[in-house]
């Protein structure tokens, strides 16, 4: 059960899937569709025009899955991930990886879809791609998507400074080439481990193989030699050329246009998928891709600011701010500096975070209506403001300064005054109101 084929039937059961068997494009037509389910079902396409393969998209896009792939409510999601992460195990090594069924040497097989207008052209968004850390020897899972070039060839996006890319520069420094496995088509708590930034050193896989109880297999692969998922649908493995580039740009998580760059390039050796092969596409900037990229790093900052400063009690990733540049921080307030506390803690604990707002523990964080009613009651410009000028943030805002990776932060202290009449600020109940239902009067 730690396949995906498993969980898009446990999602089949709960009524969360479409199933498509209209005949359909990896050209513009998949993703039109899949942006059409985006917050709601999981999508799956059975009959591609440009592929005998079959497709999956939106397939953790809310809330409830995402805690559903990792075997928990919604409620505490954060719990799972972070004693996953203290207590990851290594997975068990089998040798009969189920992809083996299938061999090619033609990444046209696959149903690479064309997402938006202005992209460099299609792309595979849900790849990880697993590499041996030169320092380590330990394995390092992260996601990268890649642009097909030819029938043998992909750029592949890196960005500076991650496990990769420092990777890449090593066996560059050594003048080689970087052999590496590249899989598409896993359970997603094995793309939510692949999505969270751990330590360098640290094996992603075995994260993934606690979130899901120990049940991870993996296969050494015969010419890369990288372990990766026996269940996956497909399976790449090649080397990432030293001396050869290719330009491409693409849509980025917030739904914006990045800049053209020059990325490395892939070369395949060989590619192996399973009879009936799933392929996973991920929407680019869409629910899908914000929470997988975006829960792993909101329990991070649940871990960590509530163990730098223990009167925080929750903290969230706001959907407005795509799940990666906005956080609002609950916290039990006892001093009135405790909210610019927080602020800086959250700042620290998550670079490229732009504002966080703090709200008192009967403010919901998850709701922004509750959250701008905080701010309209509680805030004071002229005090609870705080502007950080000229700092490293994300590079994926466009309004920064992209060169030099330079914004400016903004915090926003929307906690009650403690000088003033408690009173004034409780948000006024109606006795019994929970036990009244309307239905039964009318």
């Amino acid at each position: 059960m730690t396949d995906i084929r498993a969980f898009i039937e446990s999602t089949k059961k709960l009524n969360q899937l479409y199933v498509i068997k209209k005949r359909v494009s990896t050209k513009y037509e998949i993703a039109a569709l899949t942006a059409q389910v985006d917050g709601a079902n999981a999508i799956l396409f059975e009959n591609i025009k440009e592929s005998r393969l079959r497709l999956v998209a939106n397939l953790v896009g809310t809330r409830t899955r995402f805690a559903a792939s990792v075997g928990t409510k919604e409620s505490s999601i954060h719990q799972k991930v972070i004693s996953a992460i203290n207590m990851a195990k290594k997975p068990r090594v089998i040798s009969d990886g189920k992809f083996f069924e299938n061999r090619s040497k033609d990444i046209s097989v696959l149903p690479i879809v064309t997402h938006f207008e202005k992209e460099s052209g299609p792309f595979i968004t849900s790849s990880i791609i697993y590499v041996q850390n030169p320092e380590k020897k330990t394995q390092n899972s992260s996601f990268h998507r890649l642009m097909p070039i030819d029938r043998t060839h992909f750029s592949i996006r890196m960005v500076e400074g991650r496990h990769l890319h420092r990777s890449f520069i090593d066996a560059k420094e050594h003048g080689e080439d970087l052999r590496v496995a590249i899989t598409v088509g896993v359970h997603p708590a094995v793309s939510i481990a692949g999505a969270y930034q751990a330590e360098w050193g640290e094996d992603e896989m075995s994260i993934a193989n606690s979130l899901l109880g120990g049940k991870l297999t993996l296969t050494k692969l015969p010419y890369s030699g990288r372990m990766v998922p026996s269940g996956t649908e497909i399976v790449m493995e090649g080397r990432i050329l030293a001396d050869k580039t290719h330009k491409e740009w693409m849509v980025e998580m917030l739904r914006t246009y990045d800049f053209a760059r020059a990325q490395p390039v892939f070369e395949l050796e060989n590619l192996y998928f399973r009879n009936n092969a799933i392929f996973h596409d991920i929407l680019s900037g869409y629910s899908e891709h914000r929470l997988l990229m975006g829960m792993p790093i909101e329990s991070k900052l649940n871990r960590d600011v509530k163990k730098s400063f223990p009167k925080v009690k929750k903290v969230i990733m706001s959907d407005g701010g795509c799940n990666w540049l906005h956080a609002v921080v609950q916290i039990s307030k006892t001093n009135d500096a405790d909210g610019k506390k927080a602020i800086e803690k959250t700042f620290a604990a998550h670079r490229s975070l732009k504002m966080v707002t703090v709200v008192d523990e009967d403010i919901d964080p998850s709701d922004p209506v509750a959250v701008e009613y905080a701010m309209a009651t509680r805030f004071q410009a002229d005090k609870d403001l705080t502007i950080i000028k000229k700092v490293r943030g994300s590079s994926l805002d466009p309004s920064s300064d992209q060169k030099n990776l330079l914004t400016a932060k903004l915090g926003i202290d929307a906690t009650r005054p403690l000088s003033k009449r408690k009173e004034g600020f409780e948000i006024a109940k109606i006795p019994k109101a929970d036990r009244i239902s309307l239905k039964d009067y009318i």
